[in-house]
């Protein structure tokens, strides 16, 4: 699933499209192929918070700093997080009480973090390994379309 996931993603997304029709697209692909999701979105970096993006799901948190919480903790380091239970995740920022699980993964552009893809789901243990491996090369991608929409 998650091959012909990238595949699709790769001829929907385009450098030549905003930043902002990309992800909005990438957030309805994700949404539309992953199931037992209630959430899946984008956070932009802006210093040292993370400012909500394009995103299918409920309302959401505005702001997070980094550091905070599943997206600013892998938004600081860099690394995606797979988190079983959000609830048991030390400074877990609670924007809909209806998730229980979350994967984020951080999104480079020119070598730094520039947002993270914020996946949630109602199921504890929903992502796994797989997720995380199936999520990443998506990440590449769109990170690469957001280095060239930042030099637009």
């Amino acid at each position: 699933m998650y091959a012909e996931l990238k595949k699709k993603a790769a001829a929907l997304l385009s450098p030549e499209d905003s930043l902002v029709t990309n992800l909005s697209n990438a957030s309805a692909l994700l949404n539309e192929y992953l199931d037992d999701i209630n959430w899946a979105g984008f956070y932009y970096r802006r210093g040292d918070r993370l400012l909500l993006g394009p995103f299918q799901g409920k309302t959401a948190c505005v702001t997070i700093p980094l550091g905070r919480g599943v997206c600013g903790t892998a938004a600081a380091n860099g690394e995606t997080l797979v988190v079983p239970d959000v609830h048991r995740f030390p400074g877990h920022i609670a924007c809909d009480c209806a998730s229980n699980s979350e994967i984020v993964v951080p999104i480079f552009a020119g070598g730094e973090v520039v947002g993270v893809l914020d996946i949630d789901s109602p199921s504890p243990g929903r992502f796994t390994d797989e997720d995380r491996a199936g999520l990443e090369p998506i990440a590449e991608i769109i990170g690469g379309i957001w280095e060239k929409a930042e030099k637009m």
